[in-house]
């Protein structure tokens, strides 16, 4: 993401903040990764498939988004 980007946030379907602050491609497999901050805590940053990110996940038999973006 450039300067010109929006920033993006997003909710973790437990309940902690997170910002979106690139996208990338893993060096081996070109698999679409997206690099996340949290929020909270110590503000650590974590990178994880694209696919996993913007997926969905089981809570309680319910299907809900494993992160929520905040609009």
């Amino acid at each position: 993401m450039d300067s010109a980007t929006k920033e993006r946030f997003f909710v973790h379907f437990k309940g902690n903040r997170y910002k979106l602050i690139s996208m990338a491609k893993h060096s081996e497999t070109l698999e679409d990764m997206i690099v996340y901050q949290a929020l909270y805590g110590e503000y650590g940053i974590w990178v994880r498939p694209a696919s996993m990110f913007f997926g969905k996940t089981v809570v309680d038999g319910i299907e809900v988004d494993r992160f929520k973006e905040e609009i």
